[in-house]
């Protein structure tokens, strides 16, 4: 098994270019020292129509992301999810930014995508025109992302949240994926995502029920890592990021790689698994 497992590191540190041809000399040097050259900076003084995004943190390297659609309860509409990567992107490619904040308002993070948007399309042309690609820029983004969940994370929010790396949430935080009220499936991620943070069970009991999960139950179920008073969500997110964006740039996406990576590793070892026990 050891044999087994040295292999697949081979393969994955080889996909992700970490090692030469020769598995022997690694070019960690090379990468740690490209983070000594002049940093790229971007400005962030763009007028979003719903988001307030602004720079944080005693030396200005955590991004902070607000959704600011309030008569909406910051439902996602096309025009925010648009607004939501073109930020993630700028401060992805912003080198003084280690890591990103994302949240709401104290009374909801967000409650859901914008029924009155999407009660019109038909499956086939939502199919087609790939609806809700966009909204994976945020899981996709190399940096390390924190949601701030104050209030109401449902259905669409709650996936967003769970597409962050973490997930600090406000003690009247609530989460929940209640498509199922409204005779469909979560759309963006949800069932996936929510099997992986809380196990097939619980996950199955809240998309079937479209019941709630307090802040309380999600950290205990995994969703959630810390819980805080509502007033301070924010601040202790920001402080989280600004831990993390004190450490190598690099180092801190190899962390999140190789994290995310876990799952597809664990299924393309489980066959060996298998047939090692057979023999």
């Amino acid at each position: 098994m050891a044999c087994i497992a040295k292999s697949l590191t081979a393969v994955l540190f080889r996909q992700r270019g970490l090692f030469n041809h020769g598995m022997q000399a690694p070019i960690f040097q090379r990468a740690f020292a490209a983070e000594a050259k002049p940093e790229t900076k971007i400005s962030h003084d763009t007028k979003y129509e719903y988001l307030i995004v602004g720079v944080k943190g005693e030396k200005q390297n955590v991004g902070l992301i607000q959704l600011n659609r309030p008569r909406a309860f910051n439902s996602l509409c096309s025009p925010l999810i648009a607004e939501l990567c073109q930020a993630v992107e700028k401060f992805e490619l912003d080198d003084s930014i280690g890591a990103i904040v994302l949240t709401g308002s104290e009374r909801v993070f967000a409650a859901g995508a914008d029924i009155k948007e999407m009660q019109h399309r038909e499956f086939p042309n939502v199919y087609k025109n790939d609806f809700l690609g966009s909204w994976d820029k945020l899981a996709k983004c190399r940096k390390p992302t924190i949601a701030a969940v104050n209030g109401y994370a449902l259905g669409g929010g709650c996936e967003v949240a769970m597409m962050c790396d973490i997930i600090y949430a406000g003690e009247k935080a609530s989460f929940g994926q209640p498509e199922i009220n409204l005779g469909t499936i979560p759309g963006a991620g949800g069932t996936q995502r929510l099997v992986r943070a809380i196990g097939k069970s619980k996950a199955m009991e809240l998309v079937l029920t479209g019941d709630k999960m307090s802040a309380a139950e999600a950290e205990k179920a995994g969703l959630v890592s810390k819980v805080f008073p509502v007033d301070q969500l924010v601040n202790e997110s920001i402080k989280l990021a600004e831990k993390i964006s004190s450490h190598s740039r690099v180092a801190s996406m190899m962390c999140k790689d190789a994290v995310n990576t876990c799952k597809a590793v664990c299924i393309l070892l489980f066959p060996l698994v298998k047939t090692w026990n057979i023999l």
